[in-house]
């Protein structure tokens, strides 16, 4: 496998285990700090509040070379964790979840552009999965990994291995990612040329309609899990293990048929095949197994527009690569705040957990049909 992929992934990891593992140790780390679980989840925002601010910091990078992007990046994410792991107060923890996130939009952004250069013809899209890989082997491993060590031992420390693995992923960039030059500059105002055209709009909308469709039901998947399914809370380790190994599939094979199929096409189809799943999901939920099966052809689903979406939007925003590529990512992260809030509203107006699965159906069809006239009007001859 060309180690030039490994590097960009070992970013990824690394990047994946800094947004989810705060999920799993807030009532852990709320204690260390004294603070209340509620004002510790403002860590979380403080984290997709840094990737909305770091991606579009993209438009004044373009005079650089992708590799010298990366290694910066990198290590913003090494210098972020580790003030994190250092962090005295609640306050300068909030600064470094800011100044963590910063990279993450951009790292996935030009990663997928070098990802793509790196790639052998034909095989673009299974590069840049091979990259997105890095989040998913994170959710399976990484994060599972961070939860324990926080446990056993103190955040402070599974910040600190997050932050050796930022180094590391410095030093793999510098010497197995080969210097792949600079794109052309437009100018400023030239890197916006491309949102005049409607390919990136059916994209973005693809994403946002079809992210928060999803996760208006996977960001409740821990009551769905112990409340609905009955599961014990002591349960969540494993079955976080099985969502991230759904992820993980997905990504892959949909990367796989991306460089076979239209990428489009393979998105709209990862999209519409999460409609029945989530249907499913409401009806069967409640049976520990289906609901185990259920949640991993859901995760999957989760990711596997990922890879397709990520590369095509660099093939369509000639001139602004980097910012459609950066936008992207602002788009899913948006998603997934306002998929948490109307989930969160659907709960406190009474609706069961398990209506988190319905909820987000017409959404997932909305951006499946974006996706599907991307295809037939751009791509399918």
């Amino acid at each position: 496998m060309n180690k030039g992929l490994i590097a960009l992934a070992l970013g990824t990891f690394a990047l994946g285990i800094t947004e989810f593992l705060m999920m799993g140790i807030l009532i852990n780390l709320a204690n260390d700090l004294s603070v209340s679980v509620s004002t510790a989840g403002h860590l979380i925002s403080a984290y997709a509040t840094g990737v909305c601010i770091g991606a579009p910091a993209l438009l004044f990078a373009r005079k650089y070379r992708l590799k010298t992007i990366m290694t910066v990046l990198a290590a913003i994410i090494a210098i972020g964790n580790l003030c994190a792991a250092l962090s005295p107060s609640y306050w300068t923890l909030f600064a470094s979840r800011l100044i963590s996130g910063l990279p993450h939009g951009a790292y996935f952004g030009v990663g997928a552009i070098v990802a793509r250069k790196l790639a052998a013809p034909g095989k673009e899209v299974s590069a840049v999965s091979i990259m997105i890989a890095g989040m998913t082997i994170a959710t399976v491993g990484g994060v599972p990994l961070g939860t324990f060590i926080t446990n056993t031992f103190s955040w402070r420390i599974a910040f600190m291995i997050v932050a050796a693995t930022g180094i590391a992923t410095f030093f793999a960039i510098r010497h197995w990612v080969k210097d792949v030059g600079k794109l052309p500059d437009m100018g400023f105002k030239g890197q916006f040329r491309f949102l005049k055209t409607l390919p990136p709009w059916l994209i973005f909308g693809g994403v946002i309609f079809g992210q928060i469709g999803m996760y208006c039901w996977y960001s409740y998947i821990d009551p769905q899990l112990t409340v609905v399914a009955g599961f014990r809370a002591d349960n969540l380790s494993w079955l976080m293990i099985l969502a991230g190994l759904g992820m993980f599939a997905g990504n892959l094979l949909a990367g796989r048929l991306s460089d076979r199929f239209k990428p489009s096409a393979v998105a709209a189809s990862v999209q519409a095949s999460a409609i029945p799943v989530l249907l499913l999901f409401f009806f069967f939920g409640h049976y520990k197994l289906a609901a185990v099966v259920l949640m991993m052809l859901g995760t999957a689903a989760l990711f596997g527009s990922g890879s397709p979406l990520q590369s095509s939007i660099v093939g369509y925003a000639k001139g602004g690569e980097m910012l459609g590529a950066a936008c992207i990512q602002i788009a899913y992260n948006a998603g997934n705040a306002i998929a948490a809030a109307i989930g969160a509203a659907a709960i406190n107006a009474g609706w069961s957990y398990s209506s988190t699965a319905l909820l987000g159906e017409p959404l997932i069809a909305i951006g499946c049909v974006l996706l599907i006239i991307l295809y037939r009007k751009y791509e399918k001859e």
